[in-house]
């Protein structure tokens, strides 16, 4: 559907522009896009390069594994239909972790394998568990402590102060990753009861 979307849009666009006789500033502006994206990803990708090898340095010591320990209690509650063991547990913590660094693209692979695990145990392949909603909502509104690659991307934008923005980041994404929770917990609440 979002693409149906960004295609009208896209469409509209470029229909009034050339109606406006804007044809060469259409061809200069799709140019320029294609080069300010490609330079967007080189200016990034060592951000992502280092963070994901430091996710990856954690994984390989076992820092992810002492994390996900010390946030096993917090997830037994809020994934009461996992056993304390399972494997997507360990997961889950890491991409809680790489989500609270502000890393979204090192999270991804957790949130992948997490959800992996997940669907193994899943009775029904075509429908998500509620183990798999909670997942969801929890990796969405993901609070972010130290939000790397805005403040990454506010230095490349030479912003002033590009760090200002951690105390709303974090209260942006706490009170998103509440207010989420809590529906999921009324919501599993009403389908039990």
């Amino acid at each position: 559907m979002v693409t149906y979307i960004w295609v009208f849009f896209i469409v509209i666009g470029s229909l009034f522009t050339i109606a406006n006789g804007g044809i060469a500033n259409l061809n200069s502006e799709i140019l320029k896009g294609g080069s300010d994206g490609i330079k967007l990803l080189l200016d990034m990708l060592p951000l992502l390069v280092l963070w994901t090898g430091i996710m990856q340095i954690a994984e390989d010591s076992h820092l992810l594994d002492l994390f996900a320990k010390l946030v096993r209690p917090l997830l037994s509650k809020l994934f009461p239909s996992l056993p304390k063991d399972h494997p997507a547990i360990g997961y889950i913590a890491s991409n809680i972790a790489a989500n609270a660094l502000g890393l979204g693209s090192a999270a991804t692979p957790f949130g992948l394998k997490a959800m992996e695990c997940l669907q193994k145990e899943n009775p029904q392949k075509d429908t998500a568990t509620e183990a798999m909603i909670t997942f969801l909502v929890l990796n969405t509104g993901g609070v972010t402590v130290i939000p790397t690659t805005v403040i990454a991307l506010r230095m490349m934008y030479q912003s002033a102060n590009p760090t200002e923005i951690i105390l709303t980041s974090i209260l942006a994404t706490f009170i998103s990753n509440i207010a989420g929770l809590i529906f999921d917990y009324r919501k599993r609440r009403k389908n039990h009861g």
